[in-house]
């Protein structure tokens, strides 16, 4: 399992690259989209399981490369929330295609039979039932 990981944190990596972008960062852009409304720094790092300095490191990176941008909350001024900018939007389009691409790497061995019972075991580790969860 752990060389599984590696292997895909390599695979993931190398088609993150051309769109100028760390597996991290990707992770809080898609991470910021799935809010309905712009998040709260607080609620990202609850969100992605973080310290709150981490999201400030990200957020920070993605905002110089113009890809999201803070905006205070205009319910309370002392509240920053986290938008995406329309670059941000198409960062997201360019990682759905590179996610993809890494994807197909990953399974590129397997038979679609073998990606079907692949799918159905993931599927149950990921999602154990009442009697196997945390």
């Amino acid at each position: 399992m752990l060389r599984l990981t590696r292997r895909l944190h390599r695979i993931q990596k190398r088609h993150l690259e051309p769109v100028g972008i760390t597996p991290a960062q990707s992770r809080l852009l898609r991470t910021v989209a799935a809010f309905g409304e712009p998040p709260r720094m607080a609620d990202l790092a609850a969100r992605l399981e973080v310290v709150p300095r981490a999201v400030t490191s990200l957020v920070d990176g993605l905002e110089t490369a113009g890809r999201v941008r803070r905006a205070p909350d205009p319910d309370n001024r002392r509240v920053i929330r986290i938008e995406l900018t329309d670059a941000g939007r198409a960062t997201l389009r360019e990682l759905r295609s590179a996610r993809r691409a890494a994807a197909e790497d990953i399974l590129a061995p397997l038979t679609a039979k073998q990606r079907e019972v692949l799918g159905g075991l993931l599927t149950a580790l990921v999602d154990p039932g009442p009697e196997g969860g945390c």
